[in-house]
């Protein structure tokens, strides 16, 4: 294991997840509600049509999961193939700022296109842990990138906001043009500091070579083949579609949150800034959860954390004010990466131990298909309502029915199908 190497591949995590923060969850949906849709009728309706971005941007990535795992773990191309989803996501970004009023459609292919970049790229990204780690260090080098990016994607969302809320001291006319600069940052970091991984980690280029057709089938054909295995196990079967519920609310929250505050009339610096609290409160209490449930066992943890959801959900729909909002983040930050970690953890306890890597792909595969089914329902509530208030409170149906489903798994007879399976 080299050690330079290793560091650049963490750096890849510390340089795209500025989209994470600033185009997927902070500054990109404020700027989509107040100029890219600003045209349209009422807020309510453009908060939708985020929503249904989302739900369409998720479902080109889902179908496209299977195909680039296939090529990821059957050719020798990874590094070009991450170096060309990169690529896409950094251009993606670049173009917003030629995004004006009205240019709703634009902004919403600009968004899918960097989507697919972002999470094409991770297909490959994450396929080189094996290639470069040696086995008992991976728990902790994926950990370490994972760290990286939350405070790299932190840091330059505290830059951006900056940027927007006190454009003045760096002579700028105004905010706009602050955002307008917030978007090129995102290309701009993602591209600098990807430049160790691409410099520092060549293509071995010793795989099979096949078709893209073939790609195709083969990862289809992996996906039908373990959901076949899946099914083996009853109690893993039933976490797993538990796990579809909660998982896909959690992801909605974290995608929908900001244009949602900002429908209802909360200031654009104020929920930038409560994006950021979020992002640095969720550092301590993820470690903090794993400490709970250490002492409380993780079923009961996660039965928490999935709880105070559904308090947010619901406190969210009373929302009036900015200084809610700001607790509302705060809470979120507390139970985010806790619930996320722990869920994962429960996971891999159900799994059989010799097949971690092919059972954890169908959950990344399978989790992403389910998490189109969130932005969707928000979104459409919220048209055939007129109210996104109404949206937000559907969501807690997701959470109500996972921890519904979690109650009937038994971890213990799970783990030892589990247990049996690899015997």
């Amino acid at each position: 294991m080299d050690r330079q190497t290793v560091r650049a591949w963490v750096m890849y995590d510390w340089a795209n997840s500025a989209f994470a923060t600033t185009m997927m969850a902070a500054v990109l949906p404020i700027f989509y509600s107040d100029v890219a849709a600003s045209t349209l009728p009422n807020e309510q309706m453009a908060t939708s049509y985020w929503g249904m971005t989302q739900s369409v941007a998720m479902l080109i990535v889902a179908v496209l999961t299977p195909i680039l795992g296939a090529i990821a773990d059957y050719s020798g191309f990874k590094v070009l193939f991450l170096r060309l989803f990169s690529y896409l996501g950094i251009l993606a970004s670049l173009c917003f700022v030629f995004v004006g009023n009205g240019d709703y459609l634009l902004a919403s292919v600009l968004f899918i296109l960097g989507t697919i970049g972002f999470s094409g790229g991770n297909a490959f990204y994450d396929a080189l842990l094996n290639d470069l780690v040696e086995p008992e260090k991976r728990d902790y080098i994926s950990s370490k990138g994972f760290a990286f990016g939350y405070i790299g994607g932190g840091v330059l969302l505290v830059l951006n906001l900056l940027l927007i809320q006190k454009y003045g001291w760096f002579g700028l006319p105004d905010s706009l043009t602050g955002t307008y600069i917030s978007f090129a940052s995102v290309a701009l970091w993602w591209y600098l500091f990807s430049l160790p991984l691409f410099r520092k980690v060549k293509d071995r280029k010793d795989g099979p070579r096949h078709k893209f057709g073939e790609y195709t089938v083969i990862g289809f054909s992996r996906i039908w083949n373990t959901f076949k295995r899946i099914t083996r196990y009853p109690e893993l079967l039933k976490y797993l579609i538990a796990y579809w519920f909660f998982n896909d609310g959690i992801s909605t929250i974290i995608t929908m949150a900001t244009i949602y505050g900002k429908e209802i009339g909360l200031g654009t610096s104020h929920l930038i800034a409560a994006l950021v609290i979020t992002q640095f409160v969720g550092i301590p209490f993820t470690l903090l959860f794993g400490k709970i449930a250490e002492r409380l066992g993780s079923k009961l943890s996660l039965y928490i954390s999935l709880s105070i959801y559904v308090l947010i959900v619901i406190f969210g729909y009373f929302m009036t004010e900015t200084w809610q909002f700001y607790a509302l983040a705060f809470v979120v930050g507390m139970v985010q990466g806790g619930s996320q970690s722990i869920a994962r953890s429960i996971y891999s306890r159900l799994v059989p131990a010799d097949r971690p890597a092919e059972f954890f792909g169908f959950l990344s595969v399978s989790s992403k298909f389910s998490a189109i089914v969130g932005p969707f329902v928000f979104s459409v509530v919220g048209l055939a309502t007129g109210s996104s208030r109404l949206g937000i409170l559907a969501l807690v149906v997701f959470f109500i029915v996972g921890i519904a489903l979690l109650a009937k798994v038994n971890l213990q007879k799970g783990a030892a199908e589990a247990e049996a399976a690899q015997a």
